[in-house]
C-alpha cells in the first residue's frame, strides 16, 4: 500500500474500553451468528471497533480472497488494507466518515435501526477482483451509545461501479443516498411496487420467462414486458437481475 492516509478507517469510531457491567449481554451472541452464517451463502463478519478487530468470520468463502477465516479473523482491518485496491479504500474512507458523521447526528435511541449499504471490490490471493456489496448494521452500543460491535453481510454485487452507498431506517421508507462528491447525504423515499409489479418480479425471480409469466397471469406477453420497464423505471435499474438485487436492498420483497 501507498503512503496515502486511510488512517480515519481505524480512528473515525474509536471509543473507551468497555466496562464489565457492559460485557453480560454480549457473550451469548456468536452461535446465533454462527447459525445465521450456515443458512446463507452471504459472509459474515463482525467488527470490533473497541479493537478496531474482526470478532468474528465465517466460513463462507466470498469475503475471504482464497484466505481462511482465522487467518482473516487474526489481519483485522489488515484484511482491506491487503485485498481492497487503493482507489476503493479512499472510497471506504470516504464512506466511513460520512457514515459516522450521519450516525452521530442520530438520536440515541434510533441508532440500532439503521443500516448503510455499498459495493467495492476485493483482490484475491490470486489477482482476481471481484465487486461485493457490503451491508453493516450496528449489533451492539457502549455506554456512549457509540457502535461497540458491528454485523457485517456479504454478497455478490448487481452493479457495474464500487459505490452505490446508501443508508435505510428500519421500518420505514427513508433511504440516504451518498454524494460522494460533496460528501452529502440527499433523503429520497424508496421505490413502491404495485401488487401487479411485485407478482411478475416474484415470477421472475422464481425463474419464470416473460412468455410463462404471461401464461400464468393470464395476459399477452406484451403486457409483461410493460410492467417490467415499470419495474426498471421505479428501481431505477436497466435489467431484471438488477431490479431483484435493488428490491431486495430496499426490503421490497
Amino acid at each position: 500500500m501507498s503512503n496515502k492516509d486511510f488512517t480515519s478507517l481505524l480512528t473515525k469510531n474509536r471509543i473507551k474500553p468497555t466496562t464489565g457491567d457492559e460485557r453480560p449481554q454480549q457473550q451469548h451472541y456468536l452461535p446465533i451468528i454462527n447459525a445465521f452464517s450456515r443458512l446463507t451463502y452471504e459472509s459474515i463478519y463482525i467488527i470490533n471497533y473497541e479493537t478496531m478487530g474482526f470478532e468474528y468470520v465465517s466460513e463462507n468463502p466470498l469475503f475471504l480472497c482464497g484466505y481462511t477465516p482465522d487467518e482473516v479473523l487474526a489481519m483485522g482491518y489488515d484484511f482491506y488494507f491487503k485485498n481492497v485496491p487503493e482507489s476503493d479504500l479512499e472510497l471506504l474512507t470516504i464512506i466511513n466518515n460520512a457514515g459516522f458523521d450521519f450516525y452521530d447526528k442520530l438520536p440515541a435511541e434510533e441508532r440500532m435501526r439503521y443500516t448503510i449499504t455499498y459495493d467495492f471490490h476485493l483482490n484475491s490471493k490470486e489477482g482476481d477482483q471481484l465487486l461485493i456489496n457490503h451491508k453493516l448494521t450496528p449489533l451492539f452500543l457502549n455506554a456512549d451509545n457509540k457502535i461497540q460491535l458491528a454485523m457485517c453481510v456479504v454478497s455478490l454485487s448487481h452493479q457495474k461501479n464500487a459505490g452505490n452507498i446508501y443508508i435505510h431506517k428500519q421500518g420505514t421508507t427513508d433511504k440516504w443516498e451518498l454524494d460522494t462528491v460533496q460528501a452529502i447525504w440527499r433523503k429520497t423515499v424508496k421505490p413502491k411496487l404495485n401488487k401487479r409489479e411485485l407478482e411478475i418480479l416474484h415470477l421472475h425471480a422464481r425463474g419464470f420467462s416473460i412468455t410463462e409469466i404471461a401464461e400464468k397471469l393470464f395476459v399477452v406477453a406484451d403486457t409483461i414486458k410493460y410492467y417490467r420497464r415499470r419495474i426498471f423505471d421505479k428501481l431505477q435499474v436497466s435489467n431484471m437481475s438488477e431490479a431483484l438485487q435493488q428490491a431486495i436492498d430496499s426490503k421490497i420483497v
